[in-house]
């Protein structure tokens, strides 16, 4: 899976990069069909401590899955986005299997 980090507004630590690398390749582990993991961090413009913005855009053929979390830290908006996507991936997986099998069972029926 290829990892893309966009960081517009400022300009990333190589911690932050390497650990967003380390937490967002271990998506890859709930499908191969994974393509590609766009990350997209962000700094709201308010006046409040969560201002940090971590966007998840997880490439998948046939369907792309996103998520977004806000919070007082690049890391752990970062790790709540991870958490929020991966419900998505397993509802992407079971909707899979399920056609998977509607169409073996089309077939058994012809």
């Amino acid at each position: 899976m290829k990892i893309i980090i966009q960081a517009p507004d400022f300009k990333a630590r190589e911690e932050l990069i390497n650990f967003v690398q380390d937490n967002v390749s271990k998506l890859a582990l709930l499908s191969e069909r994974i393509l590609e993991s766009r990350v997209f961090l962000k700094l709201d413009k308010s006046d409040t401590k969560e201002n940090k913005i971590c966007e998840i855009k997880l490439v998948i053929p046939g369907q792309d899955l996103f998520a977004s979390k806000q919070s007082n830290t690049f890391e752990d908006a970062l790790m709540q986005t991870i958490e929020a996507v991966k419900p998505q991936v397993e509802r992407w997986k079971d909707s899979k299997r399920s056609r998977e099998s509607l169409d073996s069972f089309e077939a058994e029926e012809a």
